[in-house]
């Protein structure tokens, strides 16, 4: 059918066909849409298959799909994310190399988004896992109320074990216990703990008992 200026509509599939691009991406096809491509205006996956620019010089195979020399196994979270908008990261694959290629293909909101989570995960790993220094106190009976509402300085009391009478005082036996208290070791620089407060100085003396 003729359409403006005297030229002809394309056919209802291949206009279907023209919304989409295949892409040869190190010996892997994808396809997906001109839209999802041209996401990001200033890509190069939206220069190549939208604006289709001479100055890119990308070559075709003979399926008609762009030819593009990188990983594929990477390009993946590339072309999700510009579906999407989510930066989602397969387990077994390194976030560098997302990075790598986010900045190959030139996607500037994928780029900081991958940086931001690196960093994260860098804090996090730096930080390492709460630890915990133990302290086990062995104390009378008659101690034990005084010794648990004198612990303070983060001293967490863990478990409270029954060890009898070991010994009469008086007419009375004097039963005896272990106290095991704990504290995160969040005070201390390359795994040195740094000098107790008055407080803590009085469960260590305590427990020296044992």
């Amino acid at each position: 059918a003729p359409g403006p200026a005297g030229t002809l509509n394309p056919p209802p599939a291949a206009a279907a066909a023209s919304k989409w691009v295949r892409l040869n991406v190190g010996g892997t096809y994808f396809v997906s849409t001109r839209q999802t491509l041209c996401r990001e205006p200033k890509s190069f996956l939206c220069r190549l298959c939208c604006q289709d620019g001479p100055e890119l010089g990308s070559d075709k195979d003979e399926t008609g799909a762009y030819l593009i020399d990188r990983d594929p196994t990477y390009f993946g979270p590339i072309l999700n994310y510009l579906r999407h908008g989510k930066l989602i990261i397969n387990k077994e694959l390194a976030e560098e190399g997302v990075l790598e290629e986010a900045e190959f293909y030139n996607i500037a909101s994928l780029v900081r988004l991958v940086k931001e989570r690196i960093r994260d995960n860098e804090n996090r790993t730096s930080q390492g896992p709460v630890k915990h220094v133990y302290r086990v106190l062995q104390c009378q009976e008659e101690e034990l109320t005084q010794m648990v509402s004198t612990m303070s300085d983060g001293w967490k009391f863990e478990q409270l074990i029954s060890i009898g009478s070991s010994y009469n005082y008086g007419n009375e036996d004097q039963a005896e216990f272990l106290c095991v208290v704990s504290r995160e070791l969040n005070n201390s620089t390359n795994g040195i703990v740094k000098e107790p407060s008055e407080k803590a100085k009085i469960l260590q003396e305590r427990g020296s008992r044992m």
